[in-house]
């Protein structure tokens, strides 16, 4: 519940920061309304940017791909005793 209420008060802060500079003719118009647009593209690029530094900070784990290997030599090895036929090309 807490976590709803601090991106809603975000977004209305938001939308109050636009408004007013809507408002105050600060920026031109034609700029101004285009700053929704421009907020979540950014917040897309920002979304992006976090993935792939996720992706470059995946760690790689050698004992559980052993072990992953592993599991997959003895499905292999329950499924033709089964009578199931691997074909792999």
């Amino acid at each position: 519940m807490k976590h709803i209420v601090k991106i809603l008060a975000l977004v209305v802060a938001i939308t109050v920061l636009w408004i007013g500079l809507l408002q105050t003719s600060v920026i031109p118009d034609s700029y101004t309304w285009l700053l929704p647009i421009y907020f979540v593209v950014s917040l897309g690029c920002y979304g992006l940017l976090m993935v792939g530094v996720g992706l470059m900070n995946f760690p790689t784990c050698p004992q559980e791909a052993l072990l992953l290997q592993k599991d997959i030599v003895e499905a292999k090895e329950y499924l033709k005793q089964k009578g199931v036929n691997l074909l792999l090309n």
